[in-house]
């Protein structure tokens, strides 16, 4: 696709996807491989520089992580990032041994080297962020030391030769002042990449892949209304126009008046042959009585699998499914430690062309979700759909704790609808990962008037996050608090009482179920 490229292999570091992101934030295109990928799938990449992540295991470990020495004998420049400086180190026969003193967090960099192209533009002094507690004993043969902390007396070497260049500190991290200027001078200054990768590329080369893939065929898609597949829906429409028609299932669990937008933007404005399903009241049925998360979204996976099937057996000739399926998710199935451990079941519709025997379009999977937003807004979609926060696929069902009643769900709506309205209002929207109201099952007595309640207690939570791997509860104002708890409980029937969610991710999760 672009011939600038730039591989990372992965050794389980947690800011692996934050390398190639950084370098897709200079214009150029990255992928993530497992470390253990072959030298022929590697050649056949093409790139021209390889970053090696860092990773929790040490290098002298029985089951440490090793790539193919092969990497460095393919005359292009290499780049070690912790673990990877140690795994550099290694190859080339030196020492590495457990540090006298682990170094975790911030650390002053001097740069002895400042003509370097790695560091070039760097001030003598900064700031980075370390997080080892192995280090690498000597430099090995044809290596120099470029940079030093106090405790890493080689915490950035290079082979200048061979362009082979390593660090014990994370440059990918926000908290390494100028990480990206770091980055960006391997990737331009060292490995000569030229700034290809661009939304408008990007946009041009989907649609004509999708034209070419497809033919004359017929398409179906899943419209969420999500940033995601309104994406892939209008990146697929504008490759084969009316052989697309997606299918917009209204479970009932979903935010105020979400059905009508997703028909006014996609069928009014944009023209697309769609069909808005309201499965509403078979949803209802099936979760009655399931308080268990779990359980509620195995149900909302499956009866959604069930309801999408039934509707798409009925477009005729339909030989393609598409879906709006992102790098982050093709990563996780291919990545170090391959699927994380099941925390929660995801509602996707991955399970779909298994079940239908359709062929799969994605045209999605190489781009992170910024850069979906930036080729929505590209495209045209309004705001409200581009940078629209994450919302959960099993939606309001996992925020309605406990039974899930058509009441309840009333309310929650209600709840969520203030919520996001005076979030937007206060400029904090685009600011915060996620914002929302979640219904607990919890009653508490109340005054309103004269009157004694027993009600419902909402709780707020809002928090920030780069990938929704961890997240930090949002310092929300005061007095947005207190506008969003009065109109709570002076506009929706059925709450007296609201509190805030600070618990930040780990320990807890980002939703409540």
């Amino acid at each position: 696709m672009f011939e600038d490229k730039i591989l990372v292999l992965d050794f389980g570091s947690q800011y692996t996807q934050l390398i190639a992101r950084r370098i897709r934030e200079d214009n150029v295109y990255s992928e993530i491989f497992p470390y253990n990928a072959s030298i022929e799938k590697i050649k056949a990449f093409k790139p021209k520089g390889i970053i090696l992540s860092g990773g929790p295991k040490s290098v002298f470990d029985d089951d440490a992580p090793l790539c193919t020495k092969d990497i460095f004998a393919l005359d292009i420049p290499v780049l070690g990032i912790c673990y990877g400086m140690q795994l550099m180190a290694h190859v080339f026969g030196v020492n590495v041994a457990r540090a006298t003193k682990r170094e975790y967090g911030r650390a002053s960099l001097q740069i002895l080297d400042s003509v370097d192209p790695l560091l070039s533009g760097i001030s003598e002094n900064t700031t980075v962020w370390m997080s080892h507690a192995d280090k690498v004993e000597q430099l090995p043969q044809d290596f120099q030391t470029i940079a030093i902390t106090e405790n890493s007396p080689l915490c950035a070497i290079a082979n200048k030769n061979k362009h082979f260049y390593a660090l014990q500190f994370h440059p990918e991290v926000s908290h390494t002042e100028n990480g990206q200027r770091i980055i960006a001078n391997f990737v331009h200054n060292v490995c000569r990449c030229q700034a290809t990768w661009q939304t408008s590329s990007f946009i041009e080369w989907a649609i004509d892949e999708i034209s070419k893939t497809v033919g004359n065929k017929k398409v179906i898609c899943a419209l969420s209304g999500g940033v995601d597949s309104s994406v892939c829906a209008i990146l697929v429409h504008r490759a084969i126009a009316d052989n697309l028609t997606c299918i917009f299932v209204d479970n009932g669990l979903l935010r105020k008046q979400e059905k009508e937008k997703v028909i006014e933007t996609f069928q009014r404005h944009y023209h697309i042959n769609l069909k808005a399903i309201d499965a509403s009241s078979i949803f209802l049925e099936k979760l009655q009585g399931v308080t268990e998360p779990e359980a509620k979204r195995k149900i909302i996976g499956n009866e959604f699998i069930a309801v999408f099937e039934d509707e798409a057996s009925k477009i005729p000739h339909a030989e393609f499914l598409a879906q709006g399926t992102l790098y982050p998710d093709v990563i996780e199935s291919v990545s170090f430690k391959g699927p994380s451990a099941t925390i929660k079941s995801h509602h996707n519709v991955g399970g779909l062309p298994e079940v239908m025997k359709l062929s799969l379009i994605e045209p999605l999977r190489e781009l992170f979700k910024d850069e979906v937003r930036e080729i929505g807004h590209a495209l045209g979609l309004p705001d409200d759909i581009c940078y629209r926060q994450p919302f959960p696929g099993p939606g309001l069902a996992i925020r309605c704790i406990g039974e899930i009643t058509a009441k309840r769900l009333a309310i929650l709506k209600e709840a969520d609808a203030i919520v996001l309205e005076e979030i937007k209002k206060a400029g904090l929207y685009r600011q915060i990962w996620q914002s929302f109201a979640v219904l607990l099952p919890v009653k508490s007595v109340g005054v309103m008037g004269d009157e004694r309640t027993y009600d419902y207690t909402v709780a707020l939570r809002a928090v920030n996050s780069v990938d929704g791997m961890t997240a930090d509860w949002v310092k929300l104002p005061y007095d947005v608090l207190g506008i969003i708890s009065n109109r709570l409980i002076n506009e929706v029937k059925g709450i007296n009482r609201v509190v805030y969610d600070i618990t930040s991710k780990p320990p807890g999760t980002i939703e409540w179920e």
